[in-house]
């Protein structure tokens, strides 16, 4: 691929295209072609069945939002799960919160976790840390085993389709609500409104009927589909638009702010009708 450009296949009539200095790694694994590339915009970029799921270069904007609501809107959350995220990047951001005693990485792909380590150090190179359990397993027997253990879980899944496509049904969600303690949030990546529009109202529609506080932000992202993309979050008792500002510590970040924390939940006209 080095020295081409290529384009990742959005919808039938729409793409991305990037220039690729070289290829890095190039595997089938036991669940999803894995390539990883250089980008001239973007830097080492991951991709899974030729999608991209993550680059050096706008990767915080991604992991901080999936990290940061759901951590700041806890009060101690000190038991963490993420589920997918094999590159590092969302538990690196989990790690910035000093109440969190334990994150526990359930990816199933353990050569997403093994290149990841080796091409993207800046995103991965938190695994390391005492307080992470890494396990390749399945993230979605992992939550069916679980009962009254986290208190937050992120949902860090490829888009619906092969072995990320159970993890989003509403048994699965059903299976959060169990695996969380008495006043636990989760949130979920619910990819964009412009392609996807029926994912984000069905995604919203199934975890409002299992979680009291159900509410839909979003963020940019360059190098995913359309720009805009969305993060569902259900609560058993904290609602993210009621956090006090003393809630918030200081932390190093380059995308989340806590004036941003809620400003990601006002949604534009088209976005928001999709969860009325």
């Amino acid at each position: 691929m080095a020295g081409l450009w290529f384009t990742e296949k959005q919808t039938e009539n729409f793409g991305i295209t990037m220039k690729v200095n070289k290829t890095l790694h190039t595997e089938q694994t036991d669940f999803q072609m894995l390539e990883m590339v250089e980008t001239a915009e973007w830097g080492n970029m991951l991709l899974l069945d030729g999608m991209v799921m993550t680059a050096v270069k706008d990767e915080f904007v991604y992991h901080e939002m999936v990290a940061h609501v759901p951590l700041f809107t806890h009060p101690n959350p000190e038991n963490v799960l993420v589920v997918g995220g094999g590159d590092g990047g969302v538990i690196r951001e989990v790690l910035k919160h000093p109440s969190v005693k334990k994150a526990t990485l359930v990816d199933i792909d353990g050569k997403v976790i093994e290149y990841s380590k080796k091409f993207l150090p800046e995103i991965a190179g938190w695994l390391e840390d005492l307080r992470v359990d890494v396990q390749v397993d399945d993230g979605f027997m992992h939550i069916a085993q679980s009962e009254n253990e986290y208190d937050v879980i992120m949902v860090d899944s490829t888009e619906p389709v092969g072995p990320a496509v159970n993890l989003f049904t509403k048994g699965f969600y059903a299976g959060i609500s169990k695996a969380l303690k008495e006043d636990g949030i989760f949130v979920a990546q619910s990819d964009n409104p412009w392609f996807k529009g029926e994912l984000i109202r069905h995604v919203q529609r199934d975890v409002r009927e299992i979680f009291p506080i159900t509410r839909l932000y979003v963020a940019n992202i360059p190098t995913y589909p359309s720009g805009l993309w969305a993060f569902t979050i259900g609560s058993k008792k904290y609602d993210p638009l009621e956090v006090s500002d003393d809630r918030f510590h200081e932390i190093e970040t380059k995308y989340y702010t806590k004036e941003l924390h809620k400003a990601a939940f006002v949604l534009p006209k088209f976005v928001g009708d999709l969860v009325k």
